[in-house]
């Protein structure tokens, strides 16, 4: 790691090389090994954090990993329907591995992006991906707002409101999006963490706004289209790394017509099995909320699919049910092919993309949109650094 700042040659071809494992935390999160080495320069997500709004939109740079992560389903007037990805990372380099030369080449943060959009109209999906540095302003996030910028890709909030800003534009596919929370964030887990393990500190802080009103445009080749529609933000930070018994994670994000919201994230074992700390977060139309524990969720994949690329196998529909609600829920792709292969950025083949919702509760008809993410298929998700 010292050489990436030594000198400015190949810069781009280095900090791909130390961001192979970014992803490993999770929309949801990943388990750690308790007492990992790389964990101590950095501080544990543990019980009993006070959140403080607006400073916890902002970057927390005493955790490694974190990102701010987006989704959304829109719709043009004509009715042609896309969903949309916009996820920034950012990962803390240890003091023991960067350059105590001053630079300003000097790296003790990288930032990684990842833009999809899913065409369910036309049935294509296009992502992009992106690396950079925190040195010379080329990347960065604030503390204490929602301020984080990857070049000219950004999300942010240019005032004392919760409104959100999302830029973003590589080789002719873009979106330039206003977000507005229809509801009050929520915070996922208990006591101030999400758990991702039983030992302390495999954990991270999370929360999200489950339900944005959108507006905006998409932009694909060289037709740009205006839209509206309804979006999802996930903030997370945290240290901890997955455990060498688990191969990924499946997470959804769940809108129901009732205007409920559903979270769940599944942390998987190699032998395809749940580990106990998966859990979930029902959110009900006023805000309030109902924690979902691994033992309330049950989760069957009803389908597969084999991507043509790198050849990995993935769930493509799923049955989730929630038992103590009476709750049966069925998850289709927008889309079969919604596999990001992030090559230029965090080197990480994943899925995740658009899924309509439908099924019954208590016996009545229900409708909704999700998205999912999907990782460990392609190949088990492992600290690479």
């Amino acid at each position: 790691m010292k050489s990436l700042t030594s000198r400015p040659a190949k810069p781009l071809r280095r900090i791909a090389a130390a961001g192979l494992f970014l992803l490993s935390m999770l929309a949801g999160g990943a388990a750690a090994a308790p007492g990992d080495q790389a964990d101590a320069s950095f501080r544990l997500a543990q019980e009993g954090y006070r959140y403080e709004f607006p400073r916890d939109h902002g970057s927390h740079d005493s955790f490694r990993t974190e990102w701010w992560y987006y989704t959304g389903h829109l719709e043009t007037a004509e009715g042609r329907r896309f969903g949309f990805e916009l996820t920034f990372f950012r990962r803390g380099i240890a003091p023991d591995q960067v350059e105590t030369r001053p630079s300003r080449w000097s790296v003790d943060q990288l930032y990684l992006a990842h833009l999809a959009v899913t065409d369910v109209t036309g049935q294509r999906f296009h992502f992009r991906d992106r690396i950079s540095r925190a040195g010379l302003g080329k990347a960065g996030a604030d503390a204490g707002r929602l301020h984080v910028w990857l070049d000219h890709w950004r999300a942010e909030s240019p005032g004392p409101s919760e409104q959100h800003r999302l830029n973003a534009k590589a080789d002719g596919v873009g979106l330039s999006l206003t977000l507005d929370p229809a509801k009050p964030l929520v915070v996922h887990g208990e006591r101030g963490i999400s758990k991702k393990g039983a030992a302390v500190g495999q954990a991270s802080h999370y929360y999200s706004f489950t339900d944005l009103t959108t507006a905006g445009t998409l932009t694909i080749g060289t037709e740009t289209y205006r839209v509206t529609g309804t979006s999802w933000m996930d903030h997370e930070f945290g240290s901890a790394d997955l455990g060498t018994d688990l191969a990924g994670w499946d997470w959804f994000s769940i809108q129901l017509a009732d205007k409920r919201d559903l979270m769940i994230y599944r942390l998987r074992h190699t032998d395809g099995t749940s580990d106990q700390a998966s859990s979930g977060t029902l959110v009900f139309p006023d805000g309030h909320t109902q924690h979902l524990s691994a033992n309330d969720i049950q989760l069957t994949p009803l389908d597969t699919w084999t991507s043509p690329t790198s050849k990995a196998t993935y769930p493509s529909r799923w049955q989730v049910t929630i038992p103590s609600l009476e709750l049966s829920l069925k998850l289709t792709p927008r889309l079969a092919d919604q596999e990001l292969r992030t090559t230029r950025s965090t080197q990480v083949t994943y899925w995740e993309g658009a899924m309509a919702v439908e099924g019954s509760e208590k016996g009545q008809a229900i409708k909704g949109q999700g998205y999912v993410e999907l990782t460990g298929y392609a190949e088990r998700i492992k600290q690479k650094l």
